[in-house]
């Protein structure tokens, strides 16, 4: 499943599934844009695709705030040249009751999980189009398919990225353009981590026993941005070690 030619933009890439997505699409020969808005954490990505012979840049760059996105999308033009590969992964995950939930921390939610992935994918899919060729690969997540307690507003957005894959893979098919999804399941990461105070008892509840890796969900995103998923659009590509079917 060779990359070589390919530039992508990886959100969110300064750590986990981000991270994990930018360096195997890297090693399948993308040059890779790490966009974070912790740009030492991407800058750390960027160190681990050079040292393995990669090419890629990092971005510090606010992907939920039009004129951040626009900057982070000129700078990679510029350095790499026109994108074709986007994998939106960027995104925040807080537990809160619903009845303790603020409109503030609502609103906060959609805006970087929902709005983000409209902004970075407006500003960069004319590339796609010009080139005759795209793949687009939005990070969802397994709560939007089995409902999740105390996570209304994370469920809410998410849902909406399920939604949104849909509607532009039907929109832009005839382009040469794919728009996939993939929800995670329960994949050790640094946001899991913050989150869950005991990830080891919760894994072992899972048919598979243990917490996914950010490589499980990576190897996803790099099938769906190959020219062997060419066929494949509107999918939402399930990894979560069995913990939900369908």
């Amino acid at each position: 499943m060779s990359l070589e030619g390919r530039n992508a933009v990886v959100t969110g890439g300064g750590s986990g599934i981000g991270r994990a997505s930018a360096l195997v699409l890297a090693e399948r020969g993308a040059a890779v844009a790490v966009w974070d808005l912790n740009g030492e954490g991407a800058e750390e990505t960027v160190s681990r695709i050079r040292e393995a012979g990669g090419k890629a840049i990092a971005i510090e760059a606010d992907c939920a705030k039009t004129v951040p996105v626009a900057e982070a999308t000129a700078r990679t033009r510029a350095e790499l040249g026109p994108v074709t590969i986007l994998v939106n992964n960027a995104g925040i995950t807080k537990y809160k009751a619903f009845l303790e939930l603020s409109e503030e921390e609502w609103d906060e939610t959609i805006e970087i999980d929902l709005k983000g992935p409209f902004l970075v994918t407006k500003a960069i899919i004319g590339d796609m189009l010009d080139a005759g060729w795209g793949r687009i690969v939005n990070i969802s997540s397994s709560s939007t398919q089995s409902g999740s307690p105390n996570m209304a507003h994370y469920v809410a957005a998410k849902g909406g990225i399920i939604g949104f894959t849909k509607a532009l893979a039907t929109e832009f098919a005839d382009k040469g353009i794919t728009v996939n999804n993939v929800p995670p399941g329960f994949v050790d990461t640094p946001l899991m981590r913050r989150n869950v105070s005991d990830p080891v008892r919760v894994a072992s509840r899972m048919p598979m026993k243990r917490a996914g890796r950010p490589e499980d969900v990576a190897y996803a995103v790099a099938y769906l941005a190959s020219e062997e998923a060419a066929y494949v659009t509107g999918h939402t590509l399930s990894v979560n070690g069995g913990r939900f079917f369908g």
